[in-house]
């Protein structure tokens, strides 16, 4: 479908979304359409109807004709492309990960040219993506659907989207499920993202240690957690100094900065534990470290990078202190020694030379018929954070926490939690208070 490039001047040029379908198998059951909005900034959400979707119940898919699709810049969509330098696109240089001896030289640096690069061949595009613009996007889906109100469902960065266009759209929300969620400070937001990170990481961290120690572990790293955490400290200092070379990764060697870039993409998932293992032990042993992970195509990276860089700094103005930053990250530096300072180092946005949106205040304004969800250790979108978002829609939302770790909660292992967000979407039933399931 086609919407407008700028919604100032919605008779101008024109871009694609891409649009996809899976129709309720009983149509004289269904209520409506249950849009699915992916994460990111930079995700894809067209398949999501043939993947999240389907961890729905039947009798919850029968309700809805499910709904994805790729945001503006991204895959099927209008693709941006900032042509950033093949050797910046590797998440431990495109991230704001320090040098290893703290500072932030190299890091200045990288992110000058990445702020160039969107700057010089980015476009009207890359000018256009932000959230406000995105909920605008949703909205005109929901019209070419023919849908007077839309159901939807956000993971992560989703969960912003849909608290926006909840903000700006709310007579036309039905029921709105938030899955580990950002917290909307209108003043920072994204800022406010990346800074929390590194309490999320300590949040989760403690789940991968326990695991790590465990007895009876092919893959165990020490004897106790704290042992743990001491080898992947005393470890990553000396990837810092001494990188070992590994065939196949993107910067061809381990590094300190990628050891932690490959722990924190770990504590997503649990699933993803015996592979950080296995990296941290060979590591030690100096020995032969596991197959790198597969980079996505770089077409595909540099639309996601293009699409996070232009959201993180259009929607939110940032400091242009190079002095700013270096205290900041010496400060979170020892606060947080598994982050090494690294979500508050410099971004792309201190050197953006465009006006930001207009601030989005999430408000208790609007229908009663938010769900969020939110497990407590959640090492990106963390619980902390998430409860600046439910205080901020007030009796609009509930929430669902769940005593557990990684990103994303449904569906979860603990049955309380997808009883409460399939009752939701079923019937539109939430719990009359806040929730924690153990």
């Amino acid at each position: 479908m086609s919407v407008p490039l700028d919604y100032e001047h919605p008779e101008g040029e024109r871009v694609s979304l891409a649009v996809s379908r899976i129709r309720s198998a009983h149509p004289e059951q269904r209520r409506g359409v249950l849009l699915l909005v992916p994460g990111g900034p930079g995700g894809s959400g067209l398949n999501l109807p043939s993947t999240a979707g389907q961890t729905l119940p039947e009798s919850v898919r029968d309700e809805y004709d499910l709904i994805g699709f790729d945001p503006r810049g991204i895959g099927a969509s209008t693709v941006a492309n900032c042509r950033i330098p093949q050797q910046d696109l590797a998440p431990e240089r495109l991230r704001s990960w320090p040098d290893a001896d703290g500072g932030i030289a190299e890091n200045v640096a990288i992110e000058r040219r990445v702020a160039e690069a969107c700057v010089r061949d980015g476009g009207a595009l890359v000018r256009s993506i932000g959230t406000r613009t995105a909920a605008r996007d949703i909205d005109r889906i929901r019209e070419a659907l023919g849908q007077r109100r839309i159901a939807a469902w956000g993971t992560s960065y989703g969960t912003y989207v849909l608290s926006v266009y909840a903000t700006l759209f709310g007579e036309h929300t039905d029921r709105i499920l938030l899955d580990s969620n950002d917290d909307p400070d209108p003043e920072r937001v994204e800022r406010t993202w990346l800074g929390n990170s590194a309490v999320g990481a300590e949040d989760r961290f403690p789940d991968f240690a326990r695991w790590s120690a465990a007895e009876g572990n092919p893959d165990r790293v020490a004897a106790t957690a704290e042992a743990v955490r001491d080898q992947f400290l005393t470890l990553a200092a000396r990837l810092d100094r001494a990188p070992l070379p590994w065939p196949g990764a993107e910067t061809s060697a381990l590094s300190g900065n990628g050891l932690r870039q490959i722990l924190l993409d770990g504590l997503y998932k649990d699933q993803r534990f015996p592979y950080v293992a296995q990296v941290i032990n060979a590591a030690l042993r100096s020995g032969a470290l596991p197959a790198a992970r597969i980079s996505p195509p770089e077409p595909a990276a540099q639309a996601s990078a293009a699409v996070m860089v232009a959201t993180l700094c259009n929607d939110v103005a940032w400091p242009t202190s190079a002095d700013d930053y270096a205290t900041a990250v010496a400060a979170d530096r020892a606060r947080y020694p598994l982050t090494a300072g690294m979500p508050r180092g410099v971004s792309p946005c201190a050197f953006w030379p465009y006006p930001v949106a207009p601030r989005t205040v999430v408000t208790a304004s609007g229908p009663s018929n938010v769900l969020l969800l939110q497990n407590l250790r959640d090492p990106a979108t963390p619980y902390s954070g998430a409860l600046h978002l439910r205080q901020a829609f007030g009796d609009r939302a509930r929430m669902v926490a769940v005593d557990g770790g990684g990103h994303g909660v449904y569906p979860s292992p603990v049955a309380c939690a997808n009883d409460a967000v399939e009752r939701f979407l079923r019937d539109g039933t939430r719990p009359d208070q806040d929730l924690t399931c153990r």
